[in-house]
């Protein structure tokens, strides 16, 4: 009997747990993909590889969140130096101050009891 293959979200989370942020690569296409799948959005192909990403981006756009009970939070689009985009935050600042085109840097939000994901912080220089 073969081993089962693991899923593409259970590798991702995989490298999240070793502090890495991993995307996958169209050879065919010759394009980063993210979100994790099975067959290349652009081919139809399952040629995908995994890559890891040196994990600093710019910040495409950002919407600061206001609720009742709690200080705002920042939601925001991150354009990943190696072709992909995805939703994050970006913490260690106010949500107010976050701004488009502003540098940043991955890192590993772990909550407790659930799966780690990928949040950024402002690069310093």
């Amino acid at each position: 009997m073969a081993a089962k293959k693991q899923s593409p979200y259970a590798t991702y989370v995989g490298y999240l747990n070793q502090g890495k942020l991993a995307y996958q690569f169209s050879p065919v296409a010759d394009k980063a993909v993210f979100f994790p799948r099975e067959f290349c959005p652009f081919s139809g192909q399952d040629c995908l590889e995994w890559r890891e990403s040196k994990g600093v981006g710019t910040v495409y756009s950002t919407s600061a969140l206001h609720t009742r009970d709690a200080a705002p939070y920042n939601v925001a689009l991150i354009d990943v130096d190696e072709g992909f985009r995805l939703m994050s935050r970006v913490e260690q600042i106010p949500a107010e101050q976050v701004r488009i085109g502003m540098r940043v840097q991955f890192k590993v939000h772990a909550p407790e009891g659930d799966d780690p994901y990928p949040v950024f912080v402002p690069v310093t220089l």
